[in-house]
């Protein structure tokens, strides 16, 4: 099963240290707008980061009417090829978690290429809240800390 970088949702802060190692490593400079993750705002207080998702059947891949995108079969990075794309951004507006980015000056897509196997993100995250896992740990982890959630609650209410 493929893995991709998720975010523990107890434990990420939203710091923003995760989108200055990305473009330090894929841009050798800052610029947070270059990115391949982002810190998502949830409601009035939540941030939390994001990336690719690696999707079994990715709506980018599929809506590109130049196929300029693909998915490496074992990784499920999405590849782009910046002289077949033009642009369009249909496949930002199809990525139905909104983790595809436009590059800003290429002008191209761009997304979570998780750094050749050894994310930068999940080795300089400050809080240690970066995983490279599997979508079924993640979700189980998730649902984990859900019901211990709950459980502490109840007790204080009790």
């Amino acid at each position: 099963m493929r893995k991709s970088v998720f975010a523990k949702p107890d434990e990420c802060t939203g710091c923003g240290t995760c989108e200055l190692v990305c473009t330090a490593f894929h841009e050798k400079k800052y610029g947070l707008r270059k990115s391949r993750i982002r810190n998502v705002k949830i409601g009035d207080t939540v941030r939390i980061s994001m990336t690719c998702r690696l999707c079994d059947k990715p709506a980018c891949v599929a809506v590109c009417p130049t196929d300029a995108l693909m998915q490496d079969a074992n990784t499920g990075v999405i590849i782009v090829n910046d002289k077949r794309c033009n642009g369009c951004g249909w496949c930002i507006q199809s990525c139905p978690f909104g983790v595809m980015f436009f590059h800003p000056i290429k002008k191209v897509p761009i997304a979570c290429d998780l750094c050749n196997g050894d994310p930068v993100c999940v080795k300089d995250c400050p809080e240690e809240a970066l995983e490279m896992t599997t979508l079924d740990a993640f979700a189980s982890m998730v649902r984990g800390s859900t019901v211990k959630g709950l459980m502490e609650a109840t007790k204080e209410a009790r």
